[in-house]
């Protein structure tokens, strides 16, 4: 049947009263088994689709959400503000700035004008050749320069660059530069410390960084904020025992020394008798902290504490605090020096003074070789290894500051006669000149000696006794005298105030042997003697030129810090003296 004859043939049914559905249009010959097929199909795939979603917002929740927080969610760090540090009296020595790192998505920034590209490289102070070469990478993030500072930062905004953004970081500053680095020392672009204080107490200063999130577009661009994961807690501050007026003083002192006399190098340390807190302690040559491009390692050493020499001549005042005592000797024991020279096991020992009789007083003033051995050769080798130990010599240091060196001492039962008689005079041992500074402390003070401190102290440390008062107050008096115009420290006097001390020369070993030409000049003092205040240490190595010894090098330089540090201070003069006499050819100690 055509298909007009099918409609005509439903008109005519629906003109006589029969069903739409019995229509003959609608009569198709389809099995029960189809139909019921699609239905079971239909069913299942809905069914399906309820179990999927059953599974995603049931079971894989967690998951889901974790790939989609990594996608989008990111937590930003927070970085707690370092803590600063400062000198005894509050000035600051190190801050943190606020500065941004900058980085990019490469793919992204390279679609900017070119001249834009080229005006960031200048902002940025490099090449663009080398901000495109870090640009040419695969990464989905690159760092293009980190610590900009803030004014950079406001030009590089003003370019509205797509792919670029920056990160809030910190950058540490060192107000008074080359002057306080060795003692403060400075942080990397991490802000981590590496030298100094900043080293030593890098966790109590950096504090713990924060955190927060948020959602990030793929531009970088922070879309939402999820608010605050973590709270930064704020590093803490920092107070040193240091005074940055003697650091000042000390710093110049030194500086001037090795430029006058063409040394290799200087240092110098001040010390607070009473609590054992380092006052000064300056290097040259130094470096700026706050620019260190071209660092070297001369620059970096803090020789203070890091480089070690035999002490030489200064270490002749423990011998003699040693004989004193065990009361073999007094302060007025005559010896017979044998006019400078005397022979043990084999080998010669002479004076640069040849005397024939010389006070243990004298023998100090003069700076006798000979007087010294001989006073050794009535001790016992383990009594002044003994002496050595309880001042520190050869010991692991507790001076809380990184770097710091134990010298050497070997044991006593090793001792051959020549080396105890060297040993005495102070060769064949090795020392810092911050534990040589120290050991002094036994004089200053009442015989004691107390630990020493980069930190402010409050309240002042109980002392271990190694000599008697009356021994400290002895030797005290020899040590006055070796500044007087008859001593090998004529040069330390200053005017208006009692001072005392020690030189020594030291020559240097090269090649495993003693050099005839490289030696280290130092001198150990008190000041003022009256009241001492001051322990101060000066060393120059390697002076150049006609004045090489301690007494010509280090003793003026020791006289010229003292001088403006008791000044400084503000410690009144206890002498009626003002006219400083050094004789013409003043006497040079012993090496």
């Amino acid at each position: 049947m055509s298909r007009s004859a099918q409609r005509a043939s439903a008109r005519v049914a629906a003109s006589k009263g029969v069903a739409f559905s019995k229509s003959p249009v609608l009569a198709v010959n389809v099995p029960n088994w189809r139909s019921r097929l699609v239905l079971f199909v239909l069913f299942a795939a809905f069914a399906a689709l309820a179990v999927r979603a059953l599974w995603l917002q049931g079971v894989s929740t967690q998951f889901l959400q974790k790939q989609g927080k990594s996608r989008y969610e990111r937590t930003l760090e927070l970085p707690a503000t370092r803590g600063k540090i400062m000198d005894r009296n509050g000035a600051v020595l190190a801050s943190s700035l606020p500065v941004r790192a900058v980085w990019a998505i490469p793919e992204d920034l390279l679609k900017n004008p070119p001249g834009k590209i080229a005006e960031l490289a200048r902002l940025l102070e490099m090449p663009e050749a080398d901000l495109r070469k870090k640009l040419d990478s695969d990464r989905t993030f690159v760092y293009l320069k980190r610590q900009v500072e803030m004014p950079v930062i406001a030009e590089i905004e003003k370019l509205k660059l797509g792919g670029l953004d920056t990160r809030k970081e910190f950058k540490r500053f060192y107000p008074q530069g080359e002057v306080m680095t060795h003692m403060v020392g400075f942080t990397n672009v991490e802000d981590v410390g590496q030298e100094g204080m900043e080293l030593f107490h890098q966790k109590s200063l950096m504090g713990v960084p924060g955190s927060r999130r948020v959602i990030k577009d793929r531009l970088g661009h922070i879309a939402e904020d999820l608010g605050m994961f973590r709270e930064p807690h704020q590093g803490k501050d920092l107070t040193l025992s240091i005074d940055s007026k003697l650091q000042y003083i000390a710093f110049t002192s030194v500086k001037n020394a090795v430029e006058k006399f063409n040394a290799q190098a200087g240092g110098a340390v001040v010390l607070d008798v009473h609590t054992g807190e380092v006052l000064a302690m300056a290097n040259y040559p130094t470096y700026n902290p706050n620019d260190r491009k071209n660092l070297t390692g001369a620059q970096l050493r803090n020789r203070v504490i890091t480089d070690t020499f035999e002490p030489g001549s200064t270490l002749k005042p423990m011998t003699v605090a040693l004989g004193l005592e065990k009361k073999k000797i007094t302060p007025d024991t005559v010896f017979d020096t044998s006019g400078g020279r005397i022979v043990v096991g084999g080998r010669p020992i002479r004076d640069m003074h040849p005397k024939e009789a010389l006070t243990v007083s004298g023998i100090i003033q003069k700076s006798s070789n000979v007087g010294t051995v001989k006073i050794a050769q009535m001790l016992e080798p383990k009594d002044m290894w003994e002496l050595y130990t309880k001042l520190g010599y050869g010991q692991a240091p507790r001076f809380g500051f990184p770097g710091a060196v134990a010298g050497r001492v070997r044991p006593w039962k090793s001792w051959k006669p020549i080396e105890y008689a060297n040993m005495s005079f102070g060769h064949g041992l090795s020392v810092s000149l911050l534990q040589l500074a120290r050991s002094y402390m036994v004089f200053a003070r009442e015989g004691d000696i107390i630990p020493l401190s980069f930190l402010k102290v409050t309240e002042e440390p109980v002392g271990q006794p190694v000599i008697s008062p009356k021994t400290a107050a002895q030797v005290r008096t020899m040590l006055e005298s070796v500044v007087g115009p008859e001593g090998t420290a004529s040069k330390a006097q200053v005017a208006g105030y009692r001072v005392g001390g020690k030189t020594g020369t030291a020559e240097k070993i090269v090649n495993g042997r003693y050099s005839k030409t490289d030696n280290i000049g130092y001198f150990v003092g008190i000041a003022p003697m009256s009241k001492p205040r001051f322990v101060i240490a000066v060393m120059i190595d390697n002076p150049r030129g006609a004045l090489r010894t301690g007494g010509s090098v280090a003793a003026p330089t020791a006289a010229d810090l003292a001088s403006n540090a008791l000044r400084a201070a503000n410690i009144p003069p206890d002498s009626s003296v003002t006219d400083i006499i050094i004789p013409e050819h003043p006497l040079e100690e012993s090496m």
